[in-house]
């Protein structure tokens, strides 16, 4: 199974965008996100692709939704664990 993986944006560059997903920076293309994105905002990130913007108003709720995952012992809890520590790779 392929997750998305929710972080903040930390710069943009054009297409590329520095993306902070619990405290592990990767390199994330902006090119078929959903909808305009900036500093700040949170994406959804999937093999290197930001893939959706999360709205302000859901970044809270994502956020702990996926704590209670990574506290979990498996196999979502584990790809998800390993998809942050991929960041960017293309694997999913």
């Amino acid at each position: 199974m392929c997750l998305g993986v929710p972080g903040k944006v930390i710069s943009i560059d054009g297409q590329l965008a520095q993306v902070d997903f619990w405290g592990v920076r990767k390199e994330v293309r902006l090119d078929v996100v959903d909808e305009p994105v900036a500093v700040g905002d949170y994406v959804l990130n999937h093999v290197g692709y930001a893939i959706r913007r999360i709205p302000a108003k859901q970044v809270e709720e994502t956020l702990a939704l996926y704590e209670e995952l990574l506290k979990a012992e498996d196999l979502m809890a584990a790809d998800v664990r390993g998809e942050i520590a991929a960041g960017g790779s293309k694997d999913g």
